[in-house]
């Protein structure tokens, strides 16, 4: 650790999740401070004026048409996404694609209403003709849009000197190959191996009404391995994965495609002789990382803005009270270094931040972009995201995460009588109107007596998001964040997110099993 004088550190652990009672053999940190020792990269603030011979007349001129119709507000969003996809099976390389997409989405605001336009040519034709659409939505006296540009004070949250996407293909393809043949050599019951590996760099301007002016090239890589064991009489598959906005030379660190593929294959082995998960109301314990999933889909949702605008939140008007434990606190944070779901300025311009959404137990805020703060009469809190030039920006979540608290995780685990300990979960459903959930855990174990003992599967865990938040009685000191591959859907949008959880107990919770009963009630 640099022990020169410096801002104060926070040290994200990043280690695999595992049974608490298996001591990790070594740890991979992640330092998070405002000083970044990297180079920068390249200045691409003069992207689209460089490449396009985009001028700032231009773009005052591109606002005008969009306000010609009136409008509280317009913006455009120029995007240029190069990206790089991989993916291997059956030890050859199944499919290999690289491409250029281009574009400029034109938003005009009129009160509640919202039109858009888009289009794939940049041509100033093209993009006069979306701004005119866009501007339908109106009808008042034209606006003219604020003189001059004010631009958002540029920071560095992913200073890579060379994004993966202009890294040699072979380099890549290398990478993924290694995974297949890690989880191969696993275990000889490993049976079916697909390593897939993504890359993109999207550059972006944005400009609005309101004098808005904001450049930020994002890059992001991710690999992923699935694995299917199989015996005689059964079959079980695992996954494991993991980026960031990082460069190729992530993967060549810890986090390599053999630590991915063992991990993968470690899982689905273990699967092979897990017994099936008891069914009922009992003690759960969230194990760190990844199960933040939970917190983000049950939770998180129900707090970004629109939905509370509408009223179709369960946590709708409930800011300043009680909706979860005094041991829980809830972050959503834009700003960590590398971090999947981080963004040095959001989709609409605006700086990402830290927000603070429930601090001990109590409702501080919800997750807005500059729509639903305006109507609400609130901060806008740097969370408009959209997914390309071809979608509107909505609130939705950076990297969500609980903070961690003062209990040790292994006296979490004593304490628990017969319950079941999730480290994994795969898929799972979200009511955001009233936060019940359904998830299911692809990788959990029985705690009897205190002890983590037998692996399950099958188990689902029900609930509502805001009751459990409220059963939760210990949470750990072992904050960790996930392995960088979260990504998020709402209305028919997908954008990279970060989520993380400490160890947690939550008092009572539905499982979800398929294990019989004899008439006594104990499990077979």
């Amino acid at each position: 650790m640099d022990v020169s004088p410096a801002p104060p550190l926070s040290l994200w652990d990043n280690e695999q999740i595992r049974p608490l009672e298996s001591a990790p053999a070594r740890r991979h940190l992640i330092r998070v401070s405002n000083i970044l020792d990297k180079q920068p990269l390249a200045d691409k603030h003069r992207f689209f004026f460089d490449h396009y011979g985009v001028t700032e007349n231009d773009l005052e001129h591109y606002l005008a048409a969009a306000l010609s119709a009136g409008g509280d507000y317009a913006d455009l969003y120029f995007e240029y996404l190069s990206s790089t996809s991989l993916l291997v099976d059956e030890s050859m390389v199944k499919s290999a694609s690289q491409g250029i997409s281009a574009g400029c989405g034109v938003r005009v605001v009129s009160g509640e209403r919202t039109g858009y336009a888009y289009t794939d040519d940049l041509s100033a034709s093209r993009i006069l003709h979306a701004a005119r659409t866009a501007a339908l939505i109106a009808s008042a006296p034209a606006k003219t849009p604020v003189a001059g540009f004010q631009q958002t004070a540029a920071r560095s949250l992913y200073p890579v000197t060379l994004p993966s996407v202009d890294a040699e293909i072979t380099a890549k393809v290398e990478l993924v190959m290694r995974a297949d043949k890690a989880a191969r050599a696993y275990d000889p019951r490993i049976q079916e191996v697909r390593a897939s590996y993504g890359d993109e760099l999207r550059n972006i301007l944005v400009v609005a009404s309101d004098g808005t002016f904001a450049e930020d090239s994002q890059p992001l890589a991710r690999m992923n391995v699935s694995c299917i064991a199989k015996t005689e009489n059964n079959s079980a598959r695992g996954g494991s994965g993991g980026g960031g906005r990082v460069a190729l030379d992530f993967f060549f660190g810890d986090k390599n495609p053999e630590f991915f593929a063992k991990e993968a294959a470690r899982q689905a082995i273990l699967q092979l002789d897990a017994r099936e998960a008891p069914a009922g109301e009992m003690e759960v314990v969230l194990g760190p990382g990844w199960p933040g999933v939970l917190l983000h889909e049950a939770v998180g949702h129900g707090l970004e803005a629109d939905f509370n605008r509408k009223k179709t939140s369960a946590f709708a008007g409930l800011i300043g009270k009680r909706v979860a434990s005094e041991k829980c606190t809830v972050i959503d944070n834009g700003t960590m270094p590398w971090r999947r779901g981080s963004l040095n300025v959001d989709d609409e311009g605006a700086p990402t931040q830290e927000t603070v959404l429930i601090e001990k137990g109590i409702l501080k805020g919800y997750l807005s972009d500059k729509l639903s703060a305006r109507l609400m009469g609130i901060a806008d809190t740097g969370n408009g995201r959209r997914e390309s030039y071809e979608h509107i920006p909505m609130p939705r979540m950076t990297n969500t995460y609980m903070l961690a608290g003062q209990d040790n995780p292994e006296d979490i685990i004593r304490s628990v009588k017969r319950g079941i300990y999730a480290v994994n979960f795969g898929g799972g459903q979200v009511d955001i109107t009233n936060g019940k959930f359904v998830f299911g855990a692809s990788e959990a174990y029985m705690i009897e007596d205190g002890q983590i003992t037998a692996p399950i599967k099958g188990a689902t865990l029900i609930g509502n998001g805001p009751d459990v938040l409220t059963r939760v009685s210990m949470v750990g000191n072992d904050l960790k964040l996930d392995e960088g591959v979260g990504t998020c859907g709402k209305d028919g949008q997908a954008v990279p997110v970060g989520v993380g959880i400490p160890t947690i107990k939550i008092d009572r919770l539905t499982v979800g099993g398929t294990a019989k009963k004899d008439p006594g009630g104990f499990m077979q």
